[in-house]
């Protein structure tokens, strides 16, 4: 490519009074994330924008490139240091702000930060060399429409929301969104700065380690990127065929009422209910065998036929006809939202997040987060209870969940822990056994649990008072149903929990 009329010393010079650190790169920094953090929590796209106008991320990124290509190392730390500052700073500052704000919410805009594909590193890529080239030439000003393609701060901002709700999910994929584009952008920007000429000093073996490095990097980002965007675009085929095959399927006149796709199970679990004419035998095993033939993969199919007559279809449809179908689709989208803001906060999959239209009521077993405790899965819950209001949500802990420790002082037994116990009991529908102490103390925190709507009896003697699963039901299943009583196993169960006392 021609160099003739870039000014080499004049951009090397302009890269080093910009991409490192500065009291005035600190100060956009800490402004950038505050503003970043409004518009992802609003959400509003044109605060992001401006934002993003503000965030100076884009030129230690640059210059981060620009040291590639001449290795010249002094400007490669230098960068280096002001981006690895910059985000820290970004993060903390997000983390803080988000501990503080009574607002938690998992917003359209997180979601979308959060599920990073090739498409992204696509547009990094493109970016990289937009904003390579602009600098070269002397057109700095279109580095800014750059960093807003780029979008770097509002990434970082939601590596803090993941980190200070405790979300893997957010966590993991805003991060892998900011390092594609920071590593792209900067690997792009060497091979640009090296076809203008910086870096003529290098030998024909550091242009080659430098195409390498590009290769390299580019290939491993593509691996988890390309797995999201294919996932994707599953879920879109499959979304359209199961809808293709139901109609398909079923005689004139049926319509799809509701229908529910899991992606996660193996074999993909579809459920709908479809108003019908006509109820047809067998249409389970018969549209399991269209949509594995269509989808290459096991689907477990189950469909509740409605029958329903010619008149009442006519009817409804002319009612369709004339409201419309807006109520159907927001209350499609609120439902969908729902779900999503769910999945985010147990740190799962959508597609893992059961739901009952009916009952109004979203269920979600959460990932396991190491060292968090009943308490912190139950603040969960009530952040997803708030981001999806209109719903009933319950979030089961994972089965390796610590249970609480039970004691009893001067007669009292320790509220908290049998509130703690009961939820726990309630959410995983299983009962719990109270082992140690003595048969009085056993039966009084068994019937304690009870009576906060879990299920709880007495278990064996011996040792200090402790709660356990039972060793049949560790691994049974979490049921819809919650309450529970007390069985005595032949013990009383009327004992006084103020009259017994330890021993």
């Amino acid at each position: 490519m021609a160099t003739e009329g870039v000014d080499h010393d004049g951009v090397l010079r302009q890269i080093a009074e910009e991409a490192g650190w500065s009291g005035r790169y600190a100060f956009l920094i800490v402004i950038s994330a505050a503003i970043s953090l409004l518009g992802l929590l609003m959400p509003s796209v044109a605060v992001l924008i401006g934002a993003m106008l503000l965030s100076p991320l884009m030129m230690p990124i640059i210059g981060l490139g620009f040291g590639i290509a001449t290795l010249d190392f002094h400007d490669i730390r230098r960068a280096a240091t002001a981006l690895v500052l910059g985000a820290v700073t970004a993060v903390t500052l997000s983390v803080v702000l988000i501990r503080l704000s009574p607002v938690q919410t998992i917003t359209s805009e997180i979601a979308g930060r959060t599920q990073p594909t090739l498409f992204d590193l696509l547009v990094a890529l493109l970016s990289a060399i937009a904003g390579g080239y602009a600098l070269i030439r002397g057109r700095g000003g279109t580095v800014v429409g750059v960093a807003i393609a780029i979008a770097l701060m509002p990434p970082l901002v939601v590596v803090g929301f993941g980190i200070a709700t405790w979300n893997w999910v957010v966590f993991s994929g805003a991060l892998l969104l900011f390092l594609t584009n920071a590593i792209t952008i900067a690997l792009t920007a060497a091979l640009v700065a090296r076809c203008y000429g910086f870096g003529s000093h290098l030998s024909p073996r550091h242009t080659g380690w430098q195409l390498v490095l590009f290769a390299v990097a580019i290939g491993v980002l593509s691996i988890p990127l390309g797995a999201g965007l294919r996932r994707i675009a599953f879920e879109a085929v499959a979304q359209r065929q199961v809808r293709d095959a139901l109609d398909a399927d079923f005689p004139p006149g049926a319509r799809l009422s509701q229908v529910e796709i899991d992606h996660g199970a193996d074999p993909v679990r579809v459920r709908a209910v479809m108003l019908t004419p006509r109820i047809e035998p067998g249409a389970d095993r018969k549209l399991a065998a269209d949509l594995r033939a269509r989808l290459g993969r096991p689907v477990d199919v189950h469909i509740d036929q409605v029958r329903i007559s010619p008149e009442t279809g006519a009817v409804e449809a002319a009612q369709i006809a004339r409201a419309g179908k807006s109520d159907a689709l927001i209350a499609t989208r609120a439902r969908d939202r729902a779900i999503a803001d769910v999945a985010l906060i147990a740190g799962v999959p959508a597609t893992a997040v059961a739901l009952d239209p009916s009952g109004h009521d979203i269920r979600a077993t959460a990932a396991p987060l190491p060292g968090l405790g009943i308490a912190g899965y139950r603040d969960l819950e009530r952040r997803a209870a708030a981001a999806a209001a209109d719903w009933q949500v319950r979030l089961v802990p994972p089965a390796d969940v610590a249970l609480p420790g039970v004691t009893i002082d001067a007669g009292v037994i320790d509220d908290a822990a049998l509130d703690a116990a009961a939820w726990v009991s309630t959410r995983r529908g299983q009962p719990l056994t109270v082992n140690g102490g003595t048969l009085r103390q056993r039966t009084a925190i068994a019937e304690g649990i009870v009576a906060r709507g879990g299920q709880a009896a007495p278990g064996t003697p011996g040792g200090r008072l402790r709660l356990a699963w039972p060793a049949t039901n560790r691994e049974t299943p979490p049921r819809n149903g919650e309450g529970g009583t007390t069985s005595g196993r032949g013990e009383s169960a009327n004992a006084d929990p103020a009259a017994s006392a330890p021993g």
